[in-house]
């Protein structure tokens, strides 16, 4: 049984411990916070913009901490888990790595590459595995995608298009400060980022063009190159003033004999799904199955893929260092070049 310890118990937090009770061969042996009701179990004050609001939980088989270096040296944890702000990751990373234990922590691995490179050198280090919580993949319309690509059904890959928009998120007060949060760039395009860099692999240089608000990129449309022309792949994200629509996401992908396309919308007054359909080079509409739509199920597979990647030691090609890194790298050229109006290269 992996035993784990989740540093943080905000809202990823709360959402992660509810993945880790439906995940075989983990336990939450331990949380770390300093919050004295949160580690009292009181999390009723928790809430987030999808999923349950939190609950009280039974911590009388968990233990807490107040201090993490002090949980990292608890022998008795294989994994930490970091739920804490972006510009904590680091040294939380780093602090868990070097007390021996694997460490997952959330995206985005954090706001600089130079940070993004001690996390990795920390991992290699210590002989731990270090895996950043990019869930996107694991969410089932990425999922399906991931598996089509992969089969060869469709033929090659030619190229997409990603989208993902919120509202002016105005509850996080540090939103738009590129030394904690990092702006929509690095909190919200970072998803798309890596799943770029998964499935075209590394871009040679991006162009981007966006609305700029104060030291970071505000809303913005960005044309990946790559060596191959025949690839083609763009994405738009940012944030509107605007709260009729609380979030975007969606993507439209291009095989030789497909097309994939899928996008939801979360509105004031409902959510609007345009499910995920494969349309063939027949003519031929294909909507497939993909379960019951929780939010949750992602984290699911995420923390699935953690646990069996340290079980059989075992690195992880989707939630790996280096490809996080790569999105950050991705997302700082893109602000560059936003800034400077020309293409750059990476």
């Amino acid at each position: 049984m992996l035993k784990v310890g989740i540093v943080g118990t905000g809202f990823m937090g709360w959402i992660h411990y509810l993945a880790y009770r439906k995940v075989p061969g983990v336990k939450i042996a331990a949380i770390c916070d300093k919050i004295p009701h949160r580690l009292a179990g009181d999390w009723t004050d928790i809430k987030g913009n999808f999923g349950p609001q939190g609950e009280k939980i039974d911590v009388s088989e968990i233990r807490t901490f107040t201090d993490l270096e002090e949980m990292a040296a608890w022998p008795e944890l294989d994994l930490i888990d970091i739920c804490l702000p972006p510009f904590l990751h680091a040294d939380a990373a780093v602090a868990g790595l070097r007390g021996g234990k694997h460490v997952f922590c959330e995206k985005p691995m954090s706001l600089t590459t130079g940070e993004c490179d001690r996390m990795v050198e920390a991992s290699r280090a210590a002989g731990r595995q270090l895996f950043i919580g990019h869930v996107l993949p694991f969410f089932p319309e990425f999922a399906y995608a991931r598996q089509v690509i992969a089969s060869g059904e469709y033929g090659r890959l030619l190229g997409g298009n990603f989208k993902r928009v919120i509202s002016d998120p105005m509850w996080l007060k540090d939103f738009y400060d590129p030394k904690r949060v990092g702006g929509p760039m690095l909190d919200l395009h970072v998803h798309d980022a890596h799943f770029i860099r998964l499935l075209f692999g590394m871009p040679a240089g991006v162009t981007t063009q966006g609305r700029i608000r104060g030291e970071v990129v505000d809303y913005f449309d960005t044309l990946f190159h790559y060596d191959d022309p025949s690839i083609v792949v763009r994405a738009t994200s940012g944030v509107i003033n605007q709260q009729g629509r609380e979030f975007t996401h969606g993507f439209e992908i291009h095989l030789e004999r497909a097309t994939l396309h899928f996008e939801f919308a979360g509105f004031k007054d409902g959510p609007e799904v345009m499910p995920l359909k494969v349309l063939a080079a027949d003519g031929q509409v294909i909507r497939p199955q993909l379960g019951d739509g929780d939010p949750v199920r992602g984290f699911e597979g995420e923390i699935a893929e953690v646990v069996r990647c340290v079980q059989n030691g075992q690195p992880s090609a989707i939630l790996s260092g280096d490809l996080a890194r790569d999105a950050v790298v991705m997302c700082h050229r893109q602000t560059e070049s936003a800034r400077e109006r020309h293409t750059v290269k990476i």
